[in-house]
């Protein structure tokens, strides 16, 4: 009697994952073996640049807000400072969008943080 080897479900299995290697250069599209390492690794990379795009997006929200507090003559550090001595909380992302879109908006924050520090350092010293 020969052995079973569930020919349906491998082929299918195979199919799947050489699908998922279309476009892929040489072997690495033709031949499972190949196409299986390079899918595995494609999806490691996928799986480590999700984690990474937070914080690409936050250095980048940083970057924006740094150089829309130096305009205001304010540093991005001390800007923050002033937020949370202020009791301000909004996240870099919506702070970003306020420095790109509404100036004004952005301008009365900065307001707020600098006399929130004003107030830390005068309550520091007494």
């Amino acid at each position: 009697m020969p052995r079973a080897t569930n020919s349906p479900a491998s082929r299918k299995r195979r199919k799947k994952v050489l699908k998922y290697a279309k476009g892929y250069f040489g072997n690495k599209s033709k031949l499972f073996r190949y196409a299986k390492e390079a899918v595995q690794h494609a999806w490691q990379y996928a799986y480590i640049d999700r984690k990474k795009k937070k914080g690409n997006f936050r250095a980048l929200w940083i970057v924006r807000l740094n150089a829309a507090c130096r305009e205001a003559g304010i540093s991005y550090s001390r800007f923050i400072e002033g937020l949370k001595a202020a009791n301000i909380q909004l996240d870099r992302r919506q702070l970003s969008e306020l420095a790109i879109a509404d100036t004004v908006a952005f301008a009365s924050l900065i307001k707020q943080a600098q006399d929130a520090l004003k107030t830390k350092a005068s309550a520091a010293k007494a």
